[in-house]
């Protein structure tokens, strides 16, 4: 048989087909490379900006509630607005603990903020922080360099509340037990009268200052606030009253037993121990007043007291009596200092007064 057909003709073999090269070449994968990069910016561009925004409302929102911290020049700070809530400023600038705080900031940096607001001026004001605002500005006055010309601060978001700025000033030392019954007393009584706190007098002021305390602690409060209201500037040094012979006191006071008479009394007083011993006799007065009646509490003995003699700090405490001086007691010749030593022991004991020109 034949494979032609009838015309004449066999079929067509089909065509050898070669397969087409669909390899990319050196431009389209250049073009290729550069779309897949371009899509993968804009992916990454799209994440950032969601992530920026996102970091942005968080700042802002910590801003609004006073969580960021700022760096603030301490000539644009001011403590002329809220009044401290320590009494004898100056000696506390100037004492021990304020030298141990300046050590610290000296070697190890400021470690915790102060906390400011802006005053109706626009100006800032102080709130928290004054033993660290005054360590600073000590080491600026006193080395001129610029890293103690600063100060790390927590800002107060929008108009503050004014007794609130007074809250948050005393909290933080209340917390430590850092503030005498005097002092918080003070703050009450200084509150009572800021014309920006509407209300309420100062025995009234203490809940609304310490309602975190104990009641029994907002108590002892009260009986200071009435104790310096009552006796104004006979009482020198407030801070000195212990606990209980402040609220003996208080309670006399109260009872209307001879106040003209103690505050006559105070005012003859020069040194911390003569106005303790003026206080302690008024309260015994009144033991001896108020026969068949439970007597007062006997006044325990101050755990502590400060005072100066000269240039010379003593701080005095059960088994210690510290003296500090800016002289070199280790110059003193021995001899000398041993006889100084006897003759404040004899003073002590009564055995006789020390001859200061025989030292």
């Amino acid at each position: 048989m034949t494979s032609k057909n009838k015309f004449g003709f066999a079929p067509i073999e089909p065509l050898e087909t070669k397969s087409r090269d669909r390899s990319v070449g050196p431009m389209g994968a250049a073009v290729r490379e550069a779309a897949e990069s371009l899509q993968e910016t804009t992916e990454a561009k799209v994440e950032q900006r969601r992530q920026n925004a996102e970091d942005a409302k968080k700042f802002r929102a910590a801003e609004a509630e006073g969580r960021v911290l700022v760096t603030v020049p301490l000539a644009e700070v001011s403590t002329s607005d809220l009044p401290r809530d320590r009494l004898e400023l100056d000696a506390v600038a100037a004492s021990d603990e304020m030298e141990e705080l300046k050590s610290s900031i000296r070697e190890r940096g400021q470690k915790e903020p102060i906390e400011l607001y802006r005053d109706a001026a626009g100006g800032l004001q102080l709130k928290k922080g004054w033993r660290r605002f005054t360590a600073l500005s000590q080491l600026w006055a006193e080395t001129q360099d610029d890293k103690f010309a600063t100060v790390i601060a927590r800002l107060e978001a929008g108009e503050g509340d004014r007794i609130g700025r007074y809250v948050d000033m005393v909290e933080e030392n209340v917390v430590r037990e850092n503030l005498t019954f005097a002092e918080m007393a003070q703050v009450a009584i200084t509150a009572a009268r800021d014309e920006g706190v509407e209300g309420d007098e100062a025995d009234a002021m203490v809940q609304r200052l310490y309602g975190s305390l104990h009641k029994t602690k907002r108590s002892y409060v009260r009986a200071f606030v009435y104790l310096l209201e009552e006796l104004g500037d006979a009482l020198k040094w407030p801070k000195s009253v212990s606990r209980n012979l402040g609220v003996d006191v208080s309670r006399g006071l109260r009872a209307g037993q001879g106040a003209d008479e103690l505050k006559a009394e105070l005012q003859g007083c020069f040194e911390e121990t003569e106005q303790a011993r003026v206080l302690s006799e008024y309260v015994a007065r009144l033991d001896k007043s108020a026969p068949g009646k439970a007597k007062a509490r006997a006044p325990k003995a101050q755990e502590k007291f400060e005072f100066r003699v000269g240039g010379l700090k003593v701080t005095a405490r059960k088994g210690e009596c510290r003296i500090v001086g800016k002289d070199d007691f280790a110059a003193v010749p021995k001899d000398r200092l041993e006889r100084a030593i006897k003759a404040f022991e004899a003073a002590l004991k009564g055995d006789g007064k020390p001859r200061i020109g025989s030292l």
